[in-house]
């Protein structure tokens, strides 16, 4: 008997995990990806030496005593990965000379937050007393909401039960409702600067639990050298990869989805197609918007209340001969002079990533710096790239200058020392990973999102699944391994197969 062909659109992690877990349950599975390497965002680039690394700040799950090991490990060896535990989780510094600094340690992040913010006692207190909650919490990951029956949800409602009370008050809460209650000035920018102001504090108070049990570290290798663990192993269980090849469209008979056709005019025929890609991409070009409902238009509007985009970036990499090694890995300065951006962005503070913990990344001696700016302009950089390529190039190296001369201000020998500048902009992600508008991480955490379930199939189509970011509010690696993993067991129950892994126990 013939397995079932399934074809995945993107060869991001999700794309990657769904055809692994496809393939270890009797699916025969080809990626297409338009890009050249496997990962999507999870990603890095080589300069002269230098590797700048634009995704993974830590994984959660880099613990066995966390669930996502679990998962992760059932793709990839975890063994074989050396993960990195950060003291420090941020540094903030303000124009005075004031410091704060997030420890990912709770006890001492408490005695530092009441030593820089006093008269936030209280305040301090609540938040201190929201991450304890959360440290013994684990989500029920094992089985897919899609496939779980009522005796599954009253398990896990029973798991959930305990922090349903701090769940309801701090995932309502946004970074910027909660830091508006703080009177001290640093604390409210430390807030502001850690997540998204948009962003749900239940998210942030997650992090900081996971860190605080050592199940959110930095794997030595960054994110380009993870995202090929998983397309190693992949590959190993029998799954092909087809790069350099863009979906344009997906071929629909009858209201099922029967495979897809690339931009170079080849088709490829499959049972079940699997967008692991861009939504809007997905839904309103590769289907022609045929498969929707007021539900979706409301997403990709922008007149959801809930879901708003991740914006997109101008990412900044530099290669320094210096080792930083008495600064902390990542930390957020004022700036003397604010940096514009474009006209939706202007940056009072800094926020800096020194790779001074991953050796891996740039020559012995020498580290990896980035920056990373939030703009939601992305229209002016790809217009700038298309029309006046002079004037973009321009645009690039005065960021980039400005950023120099920001870390000459605060580090000292940096211009001295400065043997490579490279400058991503919104242009550059739309190119390599054709994410709507240029968005880094899809949808945003922000309140209410976290309980909102967005369905993997659309309106009227059959065989048809998406998965990722575009799916999964909040981005990031955990919701990827997940999309991917829930999605085999959604087709898996539709076929009336046992969904079993390499490692874990199998179940109906």
């Amino acid at each position: 008997m013939n397995n079932k062909k399934v074809i995945i659109i993107g060869a991001g992690v999700s794309g990657l995990c769904a055809g692994s877990y496809l393939q270890m349950n009797g699916y025969d599975t080809e990626i297409f990806e338009l890009h050249d390497t496997p990962g999507g965002l999870c990603t890095a680039w080589d300069r002269k030496g230098y590797t700048f690394d634009f995704c993974i700040h830590w994984l959660m799950g880099s613990s066995p005593s966390d669930a996502f090991y679990g998962l992760w490990n059932e793709l990839i060896d975890m063994d074989t990965l050396e993960f990195v535990y950060h003291e420090i989780f941020f540094q903030i510094e303000d124009a005075q000379g004031n410091t704060l600094r997030i420890f990912t340690d709770i006890e001492r992040l408490e005695e530092e937050m009441k030593r820089a913010a006093p008269e936030d006692n209280d305040r301090i207190e609540e938040f201190i007393g929201g991450i304890r909650k959360f440290i013994p919490f684990a989500f029920p990951l094992d089985k897919a909401p899609e496939v779980m029956n009522p005796l599954d949800w009253l398990k896990m409602m029973a798991k959930i039960l305990p922090y349903l009370r701090a769940f309801k008050k701090w995932e309502k809460m946004s970074a910027e409702e909660f830091a508006s209650g703080c009177k001290n000035p640093l604390l409210r920018r430390a807030i502001l600067e850690i997540f998204m102001p948009e962003s749900s504090v239940f998210f942030l108070l997650m992090t900081l639990a996971s860190m605080h049990n050592k199940a959110a570290g930095y794997p030595i290798g960054g994110s380009l050298n993870f995202a090929k663990l998983i397309e190693g192993n992949y590959e190993t269980l029998g799954g092909k990869i087809n790069y350099k090849s863009r979906v344009e469209k997906v071929i629909v008979e009858d209201d099922c989805a029967q495979g897809i056709q690339l931009e170079n005019g080849d088709t490829h025929r499959a049972d079940i197609v699997i967008s692991a890609a861009d939504g809007y991409s997905t839904i309103f070009k590769m289907l022609g918007g045929r498969y929707v409902n007021e539900k979706l238009r409301d997403y990709y509007s922008g007149r959801s209340k809930k879901l708003t985009l991740f914006p997109s970036l101008i990412f900044v990499s530099l290669g320094v001969a210096g080792t930083f090694d008495d600064e902390p890995h990542a930390l957020s300065f004022s700036l003397n002079k604010p940096l514009v951006v474009d006209d939706s962005m202007t940056y009072e503070y800094l926020p800096v990533r020194i790779f001074n913990f991953d050796p891996s990344l740039a020559p012995e001696g020498k580290t990896a710096i980035t920056v990373m700016l939030g703009t939601y302009h992305y229209e002016f950089w790809v217009n700038l790239r298309e029309k006046d390529r002079e004037k973009y190039s321009r645009e690039k190296e005065r960021i980039a200058a400005q950023v120099v001369e920001a870390l000459e201000e605060r580090f000292g020998n940096i211009k001295s020392n400065l043997e490579v500048t490279d400058v991503a902009t919104p242009a550059s992600i739309i190119r390599y990973t054709n994410n709507w508008k240029g968005s880094f991480e899809g949808w945003q955490p922000n309140p209410g999102t976290l309980m909102l379930r967005m369905d993997k199939t659309l309106p009227g189509l059959m065989n048809f699944y998406m998965i990722g970011q575009w799916v999964e509010p909040g981005g990031g690696l955990p919701p990827a391994i997940l999309s991917g993993r829930n999605v085999t067991q959604m087709i898996c129950k539709r076929d009336r197969k046992r969904f079993t892994t390499r490692v874990s126990r199998s179940f109906s």
